[in-house]
């Protein structure tokens, strides 16, 4: 077995210093790790939001346009007729038979 010998204290000071410098960084070291992790959590986070805000925007304009297509896909003719009919029942003959109905229900109760 070598003869132990001795080590300049010089040299036994300086890894004493280096390793008391590492432990005392680390806390350091790990807040920083956390804040750089929590940083780039809040990066994706906000990627994210931007993406789903893109896709809700196109959903919108693609329902904008369906109601726009069924819009101009009706046909005008029957649009035309149908309001020719409304146009022809008579309102005067509507509020007539009413008022004929209200009446016959205004006598039967006496």
């Amino acid at each position: 077995m070598p003869d132990p010998t001795t080590v300049n204290p010089m040299i036994t000071d300086a890894v004493t210093q280096s390793n008391v410098k590492v432990v005392g960084e680390s806390p350091a070291m790990a807040l920083s790790t956390i804040y750089q992790s929590m940083a780039h959590s809040t990066g994706i986070l906000f990627e994210n939001a931007v993406a789903a805000q893109q896709q809700q925007n196109t959903l919108a304009q693609a329902a904008a346009n369906q109601g726009v297509m069924q819009i101009y896909s009706v046909d005008t003719m029957a649009g035309a007729g149908a309001t020719e009919k409304v146009g022809q029942t008579g309102v005067a003959d509507n509020l007539t038979g009413l008022l004929t109905v209200l009446n016959a229900f205004n006598s039967g109760g006496r």
